[in-house]
């Protein structure tokens, strides 16, 4: 009970932030209206994105200077759990355009910065597929995991800022930081930030250790077939 006292965090976090996103009132602001609702869900999305990928990036730095198949496995779980959340950041952020812009995607410097981000990460999964040899897959992904990592960030965060984006703080959108200083929202938001990474490492270590356990067995299957 002692060890699963996060995950109850989680869970608790996340039906207040479900409850309180759609129940709380919102400020009425120009363009968003409603809408603004999204923000518990669409940025905490990309928030946790970023940190599973973080977490797999630094598994690969150590995979690197130590080499295990628990770094390797840890390292490509969180990769994937991190995959699934920049695709809900893209599918909630399309859905959200599609009410504020008028259209799911507008080729905004964000959109496309993050759409390129997934494609260079879904590609580390298409490496990882394509090697046989277990260290040299190991190897060779842990590497292309940190040059991913090293990309994304300008993708998402540097360069969208350097162009002009139809994101809130440009093209007569409010910014970020006028719903940051709602205290209503700022109620919700941050325990659905905490809440939804939570709930990514959570997904990841059960798959890690679906993954070793299977490890495991084809150790045993092959033991037993010498």
């Amino acid at each position: 009970m002692k060890s699963s006292w996060w995950k109850i965090l989680a869970v608790i976090l996340l039906i207040y932030t479900i409850m309180g996103g759609f129940l709380i009132s919102v400020p009425r602001l120009t363009i968003v209206n409603e809408t603004i609702r999204a923000l518990y869900f669409h940025v905490p999305m990309w928030f946790g994105m970023v940190m599973m990928f973080l977490v797999s990036t630094v598994y690969a730095i150590q995979y690197l200077r130590k080499p295990t198949t628990d770094l390797d496995i840890a390292s490509a779980e969180f990769a994937n759990v991190g995959l699934v959340f920049g695709l809900l950041g893209i599918f909630t952020g399309m859905i959200w355009a599609n009410y504020t812009w008028g259209s799911p995607w507008h080729g905004d410097p964000k959109q496309n910065g993050a759409a390129i981000a997934l494609l260079v990460y879904l590609a580390y999964f298409v490496l990882r597929a394509s090697l046989e040899n277990q260290e040299q897959r190991a190897r060779l992904s842990s590497v292309y995991n940190i040059f991913a990592f090293a990309t994304m960030i300008p993708l998402i965060f540097i360069i969208p800022r350097m162009t002009s984006s139809m994101h809130p703080g440009s093209g007569g959108n409010p910014g970020f930081n006028m719903y940051d200083l709602d205290n209503n929202m700022r109620l919700v938001f941050y325990p659905a930030v905490a809440g939804w990474i939570l709930l990514g490492v959570w997904i990841a270590t059960v798959r890690v250790r679906l993954r070793k356990a299977e490890e495991k067995i084809l150790d045993l299957e092959y033991e037993k077939n010498k």
